[in-house]
């Protein structure tokens, strides 16, 4: 898509494929959170803080209470990681 700047605008979906299999994305979250992102998770208790690590289109890789576990699973994938806050 074309802006009136003249400038490529890419859309949502656009932007999620373009790191798709490349990028993915670290995220803290509490355990109430869960799941509405992952679904299939068991029931938390309350208070936890966990991290997350999705795919670049928002695909859910890992839920894990160790941060440094993350980036190891990223690595393993061979994904460069972004943090989101």
């Amino acid at each position: 898509m074309i802006a009136k700047s003249g400038k490529t605008q890419l859309s949502a979906n656009d932007l999620a494929l373009l790191g798709s299999g490349k990028v993915g994305y670290i995220r803290k979250m509490r355990s109430e959170d869960v799941k509405a992102r992952f679904p299939e998770a068991p029931v938390l208790d309350p208070g936890l803080e966990l991290w997350a690590l999705f795919g670049a289109d928002g695909t859910p890789i890992l839920l894990t209470d160790n941060r440094s576990s993350t980036f190891y699973r990223a690595a393993e994938d061979e994904l460069k990681t972004v943090a989101l806050h």
